[in-house]
């Protein structure tokens, strides 16, 4: 009897470090597996970032504030209409990566914020996104307003003036920026983007669990 006692007491103590352990185990794996959902095209940040309140222009004429960005995952990318290759081209890719997710993609939300205000106007930015997706969203506003947006989410743009009659360009920051449903900055994409890299980022966010 004795040593049935002993035996009963020590598989109690092993039960009872095990039980304490497990909690401990499942939090050192969820830490490892936050840390191991890296990014294939750039890089999540630490610590996600609040984005202060703004006002901008939305494509539909009405006020596009924060709010309007809550509850869904946002894929952020500043450029213009006007631009000749690099606008064109991130946008087409980013539509053919967002459909590679089916049915998860709904949960993606694309804003093209334009820097380029004068000749961008909402009813011209409905027209340009949604040749490339029904479902992208564009905005833009007052130049300083914009900046201060810039200096939030960390994108810079300047005009380049051209040859007089040649009109202007924009030179901009061509990096994709990742908002998450509480509208915090969260992570980076950087150039060149490539499809394949970016379907596989966009299933690392939507399965990424959001922090408080």
């Amino acid at each position: 009897m004795r040593q049935v006692r002993r035996a009963l007491g020590r598989f109690v103590v092993i039960t009872m470090i095990a039980a304490a352990a497990l909690p401990l185990g499942m939090l050192a794996w969820r830490e490892q597996a936050e840390r191991a959902a890296a990014l294939v095209s750039g890089t999540l940040l630490p610590q996600p970032r609040p984005v202060a309140d703004f006002v901008l222009t939305g494509d539909d004429g009405r006020p596009f504030t924060r709010a309007d960005l809550a509850g869904r995952w946002t894929v952020v990318f500043v450029g213009y209409t006007h631009c000749p290759d690099v606008c064109p081209a991130t946008l087409s890719r980013l539509k053919a990566a967002k459909a590679r997710l089916g049915a998860e993609g709904e949960r993606l939300a694309v804003l093209f914020v334009s820097v380029d205000p004068e000749r961008d106007t909402p009813d011209h930015l409905a027209r340009y996104v949604r040749h490339f997706d029904q479902d992208f969203r564009a905005v833009t506003g007052p130049v300083d307003v914009l900046m201060a947006l810039g200096r939030e989410l960390g994108f810079v743009f300047v005009k380049n003036l051209g040859a007089e009659g040649e009109g202007y360009g924009i030179d901009h920051s061509a990096e994709l920026m990742l908002l998450d449903p509480r509208v915090r900055l969260v992570g980076y994409l950087i150039p060149p983007f490539r499809i394949e890299a970016l379907a596989a980022d966009f299933e690392t966010i939507l399965r990424k669990r959001v922090a408080p």
